[in-house]
C-alpha cells in the first residue's frame, strides 16, 4: 500500500512538471515574438535612416560638384542650358552597400521678375540665374528623391544671345492643364537639345536661352491619361503642318499653344436593318482634326475590321468628331446612330451604330434635320419622284415630348410653378419676387426595349433672359428603379445647358427620366420652360434618315419632305450617280 501511494505521488509530480514546461515555453514564445517584432521594427528603422543618410550624402556630393563648376558650364548633356552634367537620358550609376542608384540633373534658366521679364519685353538679359534640380533614384525600389538649388552668376547676368520658347497647355474648353509635361527636342544642333519641363498652375512654361534654329524645335505636350498635342516637322507626307516645329531667333519669343484632355472610348457596331451583327467588315475612321493642309493630313485616320460581334472598339482616343467610311465592296451604309459622325467628348465612353445593307450601284440616303438645332427630325415623310414613279419613306426614330405639367405628370417638384398661363414651368413667386432656384423631376418614360439609344435633348424656348438659366440632367436604366441623374460628361457634376445637345453615356436602357433645374440671379425675373423633347432610337432604326437603294442613274429626281409643324420642302433635279447623301433642313 505504501508502494502504491509512492507511485501516485510520483505521477502527480510528473504532471505538474509538464504544465510548468508548457507555461514556460508559452512565455518564452511570447517574449521571443515581442523581441523579434521589436528587432524587426528597429531593423526597418535602421534601414530607412541608412537609406536617407545615403541619399542625403549623394545629394550633397553631387550638388557640390555642380556648385563648384564654372557658371557657364552648368548645364546638362542634352538640355538647355547645355553642359557636362548628367541628365535623365545619360544618368550616373553608382552602388552603395549593394544598392544601385542613378543620379541625374535638370537645369533651367530663371528670368527673375525683379528686373523685368523677357516675356514682357522689359528685360534684354533674362537669364538671371539657374535652377539645378538633382535626382537620386533607388533602382531596386524605383523611388526617386529630388533636391533643388539655385546658382547665380558672379557679376553680370548670363549671356544675352538666344531666344525663348513660351509654351501653354489647355484642355478642350480652353482651361489650363497644370502639371502637364512639355518635351522639347532639337537634333539639328550640336549639342542636341532633349529636355522635359512641367508647366505651372496656369499651364505655362517659358524656356529661355535656346540657340537659334529655324523650324527644328519639336515640342510634345502630354499628361498621364490625357491625349497629346505636338508640333510637326515639314515632310513629304505633311508639307504644310498646321503647327510646325518652332523657330528660335535671338531676342525673340516664340509662342506655341497645345490642347490636350482626358482620353475617351468609342465603339462602332456594324448591324443589319434587323439588328444582326456583321463581322469582318472593313471600316476607315477619320477624325476632324488636321495636322496639315494642302493636302489635308488628319491627326486620326485608321482602318479597322469588325470582330465576330460586329464591333470595333477604339480605346484611349482623344475628343474629336469621328466619321466612319466603309472599305469593303459588299455593303453600304443605310443609316447610322448618331447621324453620319459621332462627337466624342473628353473622358466619355460612346457607341456608334452603323446600319448596313446590300450595296447597289446607285442609291440615295436622305437626312432630315431641324434647321435651327441641326437635330434629326423623326417621323418626317420623304417622297422621291422620277418620271411619274414615286417612292416614299419615313425617317425613323422616336421622340418623347412633354409640354404640360399642370396635371401633376411629374415625380418630384421644388419651388416650381406649373399652373401659370400660358402653361409651362416657372420659378415660384413669393409676393412680388421669384425664388432663386427650383427643380422638377419627370415621371419615368418607357421606350419599350432595352435596345434604346438616346440621341438629343431639346427644349423650348431656346433663349432666356441673361439673368436666368435652365439646365437638365438625365437618368436611364432597365429596372425602372435605379435613377442616377447625369450630365453630358457622364457625371453628376455637369448639365445639359444648350438645347439640341447630344445625349452621351446613356445607351441601351429602356426607362428614362429628366431633371430640370431653373434659377435666376434677378428676383424680378424667371426662366420659362414650355416644352421638352428627347429623341431616341429603339432597336436598329436610323434617326432622321431614309434610304432609297437600287435607283437608276439619272439627274431628274425630285425629293419632297413633309413634317407636321414644319414648312415642307422640295428639292428638284437631283443627280443620282453612285452613293449619294442628301441633307434636307426644315424650318418651323
Amino acid at each position: 500500500m505504501g508502494i502504491n501511494n509512492k507511485k501516485i505521488k510520483i505521477q502527480k509530480q510528473k504532471g505538474i512538471t509538464l504544465i510548468e514546461v508548457i507555461v514556460c515555453v508559452t512565455i518564452f514564445a511570447i517574449l521571443s515574438a515581442s523581441i523579434y517584432g521589436f528587432f524587426t521594427t528597429v531593423l526597418s528603422g535602421i534601414i530607412h535612416y541608412r537609406e536617407k543618410t545615403v541619399i542625403s550624402s549623394l545629394a550633397d556630393q553631387y550638388l557640390e560638384i555642380a556648385k563648384n563648376m564654372p557658371y557657364s558650364q552648368i548645364g546638362t548633356l542634352s538640355g538647355n542650358p547645355h553642359g557636362t552634367l548628367a541628365d535623365l537620358a545619360n544618368p550616373i550609376s553608382t552602388t552603395i552597400a549593394g544598392i544601385n542608384y542613378q543620379i541625374y540633373y535638370a537645369v533651367s534658366f530663371v528670368d527673375d521678375p525683379a528686373d523685368g521679364t523677357f516675356l514682357a519685353g522689359t528685360d534684354s538679359a533674362p537669364r538671371d540665374y539657374k535652377h539645378i534640380k538633382l535626382y537620386v533614384k533607388n533602382i531596386s525600389t524605383d523611388v526617386t528623391n529630388s533636391f533643388l538649388t539655385t546658382i547665380a552668376p558672379k557679376g553680370l547676368e548670363g549671356i544675352t544671345e538666344g531666344g525663348a520658347l513660351s509654351l501653354e497647355v489647355f484642355d478642350a474648353v480652353g482651361q489650363p492643364v497644370p502639371g502637364a509635361k512639355v518635351h522639347i527636342t532639337n537634333n539639328n544642333i550640336t549639342p542636341n537639345i532633349d529636355l522635359t519641363r512641367t508647366v505651372d498652375a496656369n499651364g505655362k512654361w517659358i524656356e529661355i536661352g535656346l540657340p537659334n534654329d529655324v523650324s527644328e524645335y519639336n515640342v510634345v505636350a502630354y499628361k498621364t491619361d490625357y491625349s497629346t498635342d505636338q508640333t510637326h516637322p515639314i515632310s513629304l507626307q505633311n508639307p504644310n503642318p498646321t503647327k510646325p516645329d518652332a523657330t528660335i531667333s535671338d531676342g525673340q519669343i516664340t509662342q506655341v499653344s497645345f490642347f490636350i484632355d482626358q482620353l475617351s472610348n468609342l465603339t462602332f457596331k456594324a448591324l443589319t436593318r434587323s439588328c444582326g451583327e456583321i463581322a469582318n467588315t472593313g471600316l476607315q475612321v477619320i477624325g476632324s482634326k488636321l495636322i496639315g493642309t494642302s493636302p489635308d493630313v488628319y491627326k486620326f485616320n485608321n482602318t479597322y475590321t469588325t470582330d465576330s460581334a460586329g464591333q470595333i472598339s477604339l480605346t484611349n482616343i482623344e475628343w474629336d468628331n469621328y466619321t466612319p467610311i466603309l472599305t469593303g465592296t459588299n455593303y453600304m451604309i443605310y443609316g447610322s446612330s448618331p447621324i453620319q459622325q459621332v462627337s466624342v467628348l473628353p473622358n466619355t465612353t460612346q457607341n456608334f451604330n452603323l446600319i448596313l445593307g446590300p450595296k447597289t450601284t446607285n442609291s440615295l440616303l436622305v437626312v432630315v434635320k431641324d434647321s435651327s438645332t441641326n437635330n434629326p427630325i423623326e417621323a418626317a415623310e420623304v417622297i422621291l419622284q422620277k418620271d411619274g414613279n414615286t417612292f416614299s419613306g419615313t425617317t425613323s426614330g422616336s421622340v418623347w415630348s412633354q409640354q404640360d405639367w399642370s396635371d401633376g405628370s411629374y415625380e418630384e417638384i421644388n419651388n416650381i410653378d406649373t399652373n401659370t398661363v400660358p402653361l409651362g414651368l416657372r420659378l415660384t413667386k413669393v409676393g412680388s419676387t421669384y425664388v432663386s432656384s427650383g427643380f422638377l423631376t419627370s415621371s419615368a418614360f418607357d421606350t419599350g426595349t432595352n435596345l434604346t439609344s438616346y440621341t438629343t435633348i431639346t427644349w423650348q424656348p431656346t433663349s432666356q433672359d441673361p439673368s436666368t438659366e435652365i439646365k437638365f440632367q438625365i437618368a436611364t436604366n432597365n429596372d425602372n428603379s435605379t435613377w442616377n441623374f447625369l450630365g453630358p460628361d457622364g457625371t453628376d457634376q455637369t448639365f445639359y445647358t444648350v438645347s439640341g445637345s447630344t445625349i452621351s453615356n446613356l445607351q441601351h436602357n429602356r426607362y428614362i427620366k429628366y431633371k430640370v433645374f431653373l434659377s435666376t440671379t434677378d428676383d424680378s425675373k424667371t426662366p420659362v420652360l414650355t416644352g421638352v423633347n428627347i429623341n431616341y432610337v429603339s432597336g436598329c432604326s436610323t434617326p432622321g434618315q431614309v434610304m432609297f437603294p437600287g435607283l437608276e442613274e439619272a439627274s431628274n429626281y425630285n425629293v419632297t419632305v413633309n413634317m407636321q409643324g414644319y414648312q415642307s420642302q422640295t428639292i428638284e433635279n437631283i443627280n443620282i450617280e453612285g452613293y449619294k447623301v442628301l441633307q434636307v433642313l426644315l424650318s418651323h
